[in-house]
């Protein structure tokens, strides 16, 4: 029979005493660290409310011209205007709405074009001098998301004037920011095994791009491309109001002249298009990626 002494028991004891309290001090740690979390949270929350509070008080309540508005029942009768649709006028909707579709192909393919020395210069791992065309191509990619395409379509307008050319412009430009971002970005996370074996064979910048580094991404590249060209579509819809050809530039008249079916028939006919553009790209992603 094994007997234990009393000073091993004795350490044995002091140690268990030991971790004991080290457990004890992390569970009042843990305690505090959830405590301050809790209080913080409550903060960012109830600082969050006040600024939203304050945005309805602002924008809604006080800037609300609540007595032209009038009552429900006149908001229902105003709205209730543009419920019919005004058959007379789709015949005259197919040639704006074919260059509505035209406008978004175009200013998506056009943006691709110009994405390519945007996405070039500014992913970081091809970037051919990195202190210079790596700032360019990040800028390229900054002021195209950073502009709205009304802006941009705006500017076109009044440099080539009115018209579907200005829309494709305005599309083309606006469409670079997301389509090269993020492209730059899927092209940065490539695996550089490919790379690195295309190199040692000798190949120069040209084929290690076409036959390491394009396979690696072209289905997001595809996909990203559909993606756009689908908002595109929506964006070349309401381009016309500022003069850049299409739809919007129907719908612009329309409310103009007060001819509320006119305007929801156009609303109808956008409506067609964007769905027709869903199906096109739905089968195109499945065809390609």
């Amino acid at each position: 029979m094994k007997f234990i002494s009393w000073k091993s028991f004795k350490f044995k004891s002091m140690k268990s005493n030991q971790l004991l309290t080290k457990t004890a001090i992390n569970v009042d740690d843990i305690l505090v660290k959830r405590n301050r979390d809790k209080v913080h949270h409550s903060i960012i929350f109830m600082v969050n409310m006040a600024l939203v509070l304050w945005s309805v008080n602002v924008t809604i309540i006080e800037d609300t011209d609540w007595e032209r508005m009038g009552s429900l029942g006149e908001v229902l009768a105003s709205a209730g205007r543009f419920i019919g649709v005004d058959f007379s006028l789709i015949p005259n909707l197919i040639e704006p709405a074919i260059e509505t579709f035209m406008i978004s192909v175009l200013g998506t393919l056009l943006g691709v074009i110009i994405c390519i020395p945007a996405t070039w210069f500014g992913a970081l791992n091809i970037t051919p001098f990195k202190p210079i065309t790596y700032p360019i191509g990040r800028f390229m990619m900054t002021i195209s998301r950073s502009i709205h395409e009304i802006v941009w379509a705006l500017f076109f307008v009044a440099v080539l004037g009115l018209g579907a050319l200005p829309g494709i412009f305005a599309i083309a430009v606006r469409s670079v920011g997301f389509i090269a971002k993020m492209s730059a970005e899927a092209i940065e996370d490539i695996k550089p095994g490919p790379i690195e074996a295309i190199r040692a064979t000798g190949a120069n910048r040209f084929q290690v791009l076409l036959y390491a580094i394009l396979p690696q991404v072209i289905p997001q590249v595809i996909g990203v491309i559909l993606f756009e060209w689908e908002i595109n579509i929506r964006r070349s819809a309401i381009l016309g109001l500022v003069g850049a050809g299409g739809l919007g530039l129907v719908f612009f008249r329309q409310m103009n002249t007060y001819n509320y079916h006119g305007v929801t028939t156009v609303i109808l006919a956008i409506l067609v298009i964007i769905i027709f553009g869903e199906i096109v790209s739905h089968y195109s992603r499945k065809r390609m990626i």
